[in-house]
C-alpha cells in the first residue's frame, strides 16, 4: 500500500492492525511524544543509546506534521497510541487529538518493521507477518545508558529464524542502522535475561 494511502486508512479507522508487512519498502517509525520540559533529557538518552533509540526526526513543540510525510498528522496516523502517566499505561487509543498540548515534542524513532521487506526479499519468511500478529517484544537484562529522567533495560523485538538463516538476516538488517540495525543477540534468549514486556 502507498504510504499516504496507509496513513489515510489509519486516520479513517479502516486500518487498525499492526503495520508490519503493510508498508513494503517504506520507512516506518515508532513515536514518542512528551512535554518539552523532558525533550532534552530524551534527546540525550537517545544520543547515548543510538541502537535502541535511533532518532530519525524531532518535530518541534506544538507541531503535528512530519517533514518526511506529506499531509501527515502524528495525532491520528498511528493505529494505536499508548498513553502513559507517571510511567503507568493509562489508555490505548486510536486518536490523541483530545490529549494534544502545544508543549508536546514528538520524536520519530526508527522502527525494525522497515527492514522486514528486505528480509522477505531474500526469500525468508517472518513468522509474525505470516500469522498476522505484532512482533514479539521482550525486556532484557541489558542496561541502557541513563540520561536525566530516562533509563532502564533494553527492550528487543524477536523474530525466530533457523540457524542457517542468521547470517543472511544479520547481513540484511545491518544495512539499516537507523532502524535498530543488526541483531543485539541470537542464540539462547536466557543469555540476555529475556522476559515478557508485560512483566
Amino acid at each position: 500500500m502507498d504510504s499516504k494511502e496507509l496513513r489515510e486508512a489509519i486516520r479513517n479507522g479502516e486500518f487498525t492492525g499492526t503495520t508490519s508487512g503493510a508498508a513494503g519498502h517504506k520507512v516506518q517509525a515508532n513515536l514518542v511524544i512528551l512535554p518539552k520540559v523532558y525533550a532534552f533529557d530524551f534527546l540525550l538518552y537517545a544520543m547515548r543509546n543510538k541502537k535502541a533509540v535511533p532518532v530519525i526526526e524531532v518535530i518541534e513543540d506544538g507541531q503535528t506534521k512530519s517533514r518526511f510525510a506529506d499531509g501527515s498528522d502524528i495525532r491520528t496516523d498511528v493505529p494505536k497510541y499508548n498513553i502513559y502517566e507517571d510511567g503507568v499505561l493509562r489508555e490505548t487509543t486510536d486518536d490523541i487529538r483530545g490529549y494534544w498540548r502545544d508543549d508536546f515534542v514528538t520524536f520519530l524513532i526508527g522502527c525494525s518493521f522497515t527492514f522486514e521487506q528486505a528480509i522477505l526479499d531474500e526469500g525468508l519468511s517472518i513468522r509474525h507477518i505470516d500469522e498476522r500478529r505484532n512482533v514479539a517484544m521482550y525486556k532484557t537484562n541489558i542496561a541502557t545508558d541513563p540520561a536525566g529522567v530516562f533509563g532502564g533495560e533494553l527492550v528487543v523485538s524477536m523474530r525466530p529464524f533457523d540457524e542457517s538463516e542468521v547470517e543472511t538476516v544479520t547481513r540484511v538488517t545491518e544495512q539499516f542502522p537507523e532502524m535498530h540495525g543488526g541483531p543485539v543477540h541470537y542464540g539462547s534468549p536466557h543469555e540476555i535475561g529475556i522476559r515478557d514486556i508485560a512483566d
